[in-house]
């Protein structure tokens, strides 16, 4: 059962990786990337009201509230992960994306949910080092990230951490497929105000459209579905280390499709967040596992 669910998990974060560079693709072929944003929680809320229709979920006030705040989480993730994407790189913009663990641990510290130890402001301290050496921002140039390319990674990774929260605490109420409907549904209702309708429209009649639907299936369906089926077969400590691969395999993406090539200083900055946060969130793992 183990071997099943981590096989899940990394064929999660490959789908994961392979929807950010399907996006970036997007993205050099003109489109906007809330538009692409758009389609992807959408085409992942069809599918999984599929999974739905097959396994019906309980439903309730306190597990509605939580998932429209994981759909809160899902519509700055996506929305801000693709803004990153356009103005930085992929591989930037999946490890920025990886700080969210930092900032759970933030929000859980401030709100008196959790205790930081030296260790964990030790950790904090190394993924900022790793921020400053990935984003580059000491290097001012045509060339450098810009501050829009770095905040919106970052907010991605909080929108991401606002997504943990919510799907935490409504699992305490209700099912992951009904969560997930909720939180892509309230997603789908969010976004819409903030998009180009015409060029949302116009994809329909595009020959890019099939290239939508793929990264909505890879990006938000199949993977989700994958990953929280796979996280019920392995251990939370295993899946945080292996949804690591989402950021490689984006870089690799970038690297091959796209020719966007890593300095040795960003190659570096990327080591040390994967690294930190990955111990960070084994130690967080062992202390509190998640119940899926």
């Amino acid at each position: 059962m183990r071997v099943s669910g981590v096989g899940l998990v990394v064929l999660a974060a490959i789908l994961w990786g392979l929807s950010g560079g399907l996006g970036g693709f997007l993205m050099d072929k003109g489109w906007n990337p809330l538009v692409i944003s758009f389609y992807r929680g959408t085409v992942g809320l069809i599918c999984i009201l599929i999974w739905l229709f097959f396994q019906p979920s309980r439903w309730n006030k306190p597990m509605l509230f939580w998932s429209i705040v994981a759909g809160v989480g899902v519509a700055g993730n996506f929305g801000f992960y693709f803004i990153s994407i356009s103005e930085a790189s992929i591989a930037v913009a999946a490890t920025l994306m990886y700080t969210a663990p930092i900032f759970v641990f933030l929000i859980s510290y401030i709100f008196r949910l959790e205790e930081m130890s030296i260790f964990k402001w030790l950790a904090i301290v190394f993924v900022m080092a790793g921020v400053v050496l990935l984003t580059e921002v000491y290097n001012v140039g045509p060339d450098s990230i810009t501050m829009v390319g770095l905040f919106s990674g970052l907010a991605a990774g909080m929108s991401y951490a606002l997504f943990i929260f919510g799907f935490k605490y409504a699992n305490n109420y209700g099912q992951p497929q009904g969560i997930l409907t909720i939180a892509f549904l309230s997603f789908s209702v969010i976004m819409l105000p903030f998009i180009d309708r015409g060029e949302l429209v116009s994809v329909l009649s595009s020959t890019d459209l099939l290239w939508m639907v793929l990264l909505g299936i890879f990006g938000a369906g199949l993977s989700f579905f994958f990953y929280i089926t796979g996280l019920k077969r392995t251990t939370s400590t295993s899946a945080s280390i292996i949804a690591m691969v989402e950021p490689v395999t984006a870089s690799l993406f970038g690297f091959i499709v796209l020719s966007q090539v890593l300095s040795g200083n960003q190659l570096g900055g990327m080591g040390i967040i994967l690294v930190t946060v990955t111990i960070l969130s084994v130690k967080q793992s062992q202390k509190k596992p998640l119940n899926v």
